[in-house]
């Protein structure tokens, strides 16, 4: 078997094939951080030489080849030790060089803004499209400041407790506090202007409903007297129809004022997809109230048919709902095909890929109550020519298939928008090649643009940066004169360490700039592109 014998700085080991020793000698030097070295091999002085390793691996031995083996195991061996920063261990008080805002400080600290003003002030890269820096403090100054304030961690941890129960019990006294509420708003309209709900539904989409709104009810009225005065099965279907048109809509009115308001920390994309919401609920409603109620008729009638009374009232009300539902599907379509042209994409295009919901719904439903009344005046004539009341309730089945059919489109379009679906191949390359084709990015992986509803698309992608462009990037706006001195000057472990953490943060915040370049640029490719999240390899 193997024999071994271990000695400080030597190496002994016998092979049991050929029996022959060989021993390894050198020299090891351990350098340290301040350049001292240690030498290991010269404290031993009782180490065994060749001749004396030959006789105890036992006699018999080639004189010849152990010479030869003991000259070439007389060659030192040259190991090359590297010098390396010891590493640091970072503890909790690490993160009191973290920054902090104003805002937090304040909330989180029970400070007031005056006592910030006292602090050092940190001017930082903001993080926000509409500033270009921002003021940040030391987490270490601000919690100073705090207990210099409120005289000792327990004050402090009761502040907060006491400003944590206020705030539930503001909450809980909502509805008491309307006065108040309506005072802030009244300030904030005079700083920051927002867009009124009133002001939304005399253009664009809310128009659109308002109309659909008032000619529907109207229509809603005089069909149902229609009904009452003939009992006919295909009135009593246009007067649902009609009241299911006018309920969807004031529906429809809902999500659009309520996809109006501002973002809140429940909600930091807003409430847009209340649109989609309002228009997937309009579209059960269509289903369960007009196709529904118009088969239950429909079927009643032909299970029970009964003579229908003069039809001519119900000839002029069919007519005058046929030019007004008309005249509510030419100013859909008008908006429709003006919004359309705005996105450079078809009428179909808009209206497959539900753009805007509220105005597709006015369309389509605008669209089967001009057909549906076109299939009730048929079937009513069928049945004054015949006299046979099936025709009347077969124009009821027929008003709610159309109107099944129409509620199905709708349930299907708006829930592939709420689900979140990408946006086309097309536009997503066009990000694509925009990321590609800038010196700063080496590769893009997991490129995801989802579109959000109301033109509103986020897109994420990973990137790996190439780090030579960012840290030329970096020198092109340094003094080199000046950064070669601070090389020169660089003697020893601490002031190298020093020059790399400097300029390692500069690097750094470079590199941050270079990823608020690019997502500026993605959203002027693309002005739908509202978020934008590049995650760095």
């Amino acid at each position: 078997g193997w024999q071994a014998s271990m000695k400080s700085g030597s190496l002994f080991c016998i092979l049991p094939c050929n029996r022959l020793p060989v021993q390894l000698m050198s020299q090891v030097r351990v350098y340290t951080s301040n350049g001292q070295k240690k030498d290991l091999g010269s404290e031993d002085k009782n180490v065994s030489t060749p001749e004396e390793t030959v006789r105890k691996a036992g006699t018999g031995q080639d004189t010849s080849n152990a010479d030869q083996k003991q000259s070439f195991l007389k060659e030192p061996i040259q190991v090359k030790v590297k010098a390396v920063l010891k590493k640091r261990e970072y503890g909790p008080k690490y993160t009191q060089n973290n920054f902090i805002t104003g805002v937090r400080a304040i909330n989180e600290f029970c400070l007031k803004s005056s006592d910030l003003d006292q602090l050092r002030k940190i001017r930082r890269r903001s993080p926000h499209d509409d500033t270009e820096t921002f003021t940040v403090y030391l987490r270490s100054d601000v919690e100073a400041k705090s207990l210099e304030v409120w005289g000792s961690p327990e004050a402090l941890a009761r502040e907060r407790k006491r400003r944590k129960e206020a705030e539930i019990k503001y909450r809980e006294n909502l509805f008491r506090n309307q006065r108040l509420l309506k005072e802030y708003r009244e300030f904030f309209g005079n700083t920051k202007p927002r867009s009124s709900a009133a002001a939304m539904f005399f253009k664009g989409p809310g128009k659109v409903v308002m109309v659909a709104i008032c000619i529907n009810g109207l229509n809603f009225f005089f069909k149902l007297l229609a009904w009452v005065y003939t009992g006919s099965a295909s009135m009593f279907s246009e007067a649902i129809h009609s009241l299911a048109d006018t309920c969807n809509q004031a529906l429809l009115a809902l999500g659009i004022s309520q996809s109006a308001r501002t973002p809140d920390p429940s909600h930091p994309y807003g409430f847009t997809n209340m649109r989609y919401i309002a228009s997937l609920i309009s579209g059960v409603g269509i289903f369960m109230m007009g196709a529904g109620l118009s088969w239950y008729h429909g079927i009643m009638g032909l299970l029970h048919p009964h003579p229908i009374e003069s039809l001519l009232w119900a000839y002029c009300i069919l007519a005058g709902s046929l030019v007004s539902e008309g005249a509510t599907l030419l100013v859909a379509i008008n908006e429709i095909r003006r919004s359309a042209r705005a996105k450079g994409l078809t009428f179909y295009q808009y209206v497959v890929q539900s753009r805007d919901p509220s105005t597709n719904v006015v369309l389509l439903e605008d669209a089967a109550a001009v057909l549906s009344v076109a299939v009730a005046a048929t079937c009513m004539g069928l049945t004054s020519l015949t006299g046979n009341p099936y025709y009347d309730s077969v124009g009821s089945l027929g008003v709610g298939t159309l109107l099944g059919t129409v509620s199905a489109f709708l349930i299907y379009s708006n829930t592939e928008a709420l689900l979140g679906r990408s946006i086309q191949p097309e536009q997503l390359q066009r990000l694509t090649e925009l990321l590609e084709s800038d010196p700063v990015v080496r590769a893009i992986h997991d490129v995801k643009a989802t579109d959000m509803g109301m033109s509103k698309v986020r897109f994420k992608a990973e990137v790996d940066f190439d780090g030579r462009v960012v840290t030329r990037s970096y020198l092109e706006k340094q003094d080199i004169e000046q950064l070669l001195q601070e090389i020169q000057q660089v003697k020893t472990l601490e002031e190298l360490e020093a020059f790399m953490l400097k300029h390692g943060e500069n690097i750094i915040d470079t590199l941050g700039a270079e990823v608020d370049r690019l997502e500026k640029d993605l959203k002027q490719r693309n002005p739908d592109v509202r978020h934008v999240d590049l995650e760095i390899l």
